[in-house]
């Protein structure tokens, strides 16, 4: 609590009845109990009000699904590449549409070679001025 460990609260209550006294000690003791029964007391209010007005109970609620971190933008292109996204084609899909998830199925894609077109020493790149 606060940083405060036992031998220095103890301390610190030592040193509150001290200050206080003996004559109004009683007096301050029944007044911050009334001050914990009185945040109780609101604690509860406030929590039978969100039952009222949301129609849920605190402790029902699943708080891991608001967990912020489960919405971490690497975790979820992660998730996203290593899924399988070959889906099985319906048995009521057009004869063209089968045959060629099929064919793709079986055979790996194709890629198309890149060609890379070099410039001879000292043309200048193609600059558009439009475009930037």
């Amino acid at each position: 609590m606060f940083g405060i460990n036992g031998p220095e609260f103890i301390l610190l209550l030592i040193i509150g009845v001290l200050v206080i006294g003996p004559q109004r000690l009683p007096e301050y003791t029944q007044k911050l109990a009334n001050l914990v029964k009185e945040l109780r007391r609101m604690a509860s209010g406030a929590r039978e009000q969100i039952k009222e007005e949301v129609g849920i109970d605190i402790d029902d609620v699943d708080w891991k699904k608001y967990d912020p971190r489960q919405y971490d933008p690497r975790r979820i292109i992660k998730e996203a590449l290593l899924d399988d996204d070959t889906k099985p084609v319906s048995s009521g899909a057009p004869a063209a549409v089968a045959a060629v998830s099929g064919a793709a199925a079986d055979s790996a894609p194709q890629r198309p070679e890149r060609v890379v077109q070099r410039l001879a020493p000292g043309d200048t790149a193609p600059f558009d001025t439009e475009a930037t």
